[in-house]
């Protein structure tokens, strides 16, 4: 029996083996909704079009403070909604660290249930597993 601290969630990508859908618990879970938002472009969903923060159309464009906040800002707004309930919205903390390679994305974050500091790094680029 699983309780407030270890629920299961369907992971993602969806996948589904013999004993039905594979799960993931709460850390996993959240950090499978922050590579959603980071991966998905805006506009991408229909129903959804705020959604997503589409990282990966930025690797080429130049590395500059203007675009680096821009970024964050939409990230926050992103992740805030996309992790609600979930993630104490006070807590998130988004930073970034690039190369001429690749960028790397720090949201660092408190589950709300459990007031467990959790740091996810995603690594996007030539060299990174690109997502």
């Amino acid at each position: 029996m699983t309780g407030l601290s270890d629920p299961q969630y369907l992971s993602f990508p969806f996948q589904i083996a013999n004993g039905g859908p594979h799960t993931s618990g709460r850390q996993d879970h959240v950090r499978q909704q922050i590579e959603q938002v980071l991966f998905t472009s805006p506009r991408e969903r229909v129903f959804r079009p705020e959604f997503g923060a589409g990282v990966k159309q930025l690797i080429f464009e130049p590395n500059n403070s203007v675009l680096r906040e821009s970024l964050r800002q939409r990230l926050m707004r992103s992740l805030s909604e996309a992790l609600i309930g979930e993630v104490d919205p006070r807590s998130l903390s988004i930073e970034f660290e690039s190369t001429e390679e690749k960028l790397t994305v720090l949201v660092e974050y408190q589950l709300a249930t459990i007031n467990r500091k959790e740091l996810h790094r995603v690594d996007i680029g030539t060299e990174a597993n690109n997502g």
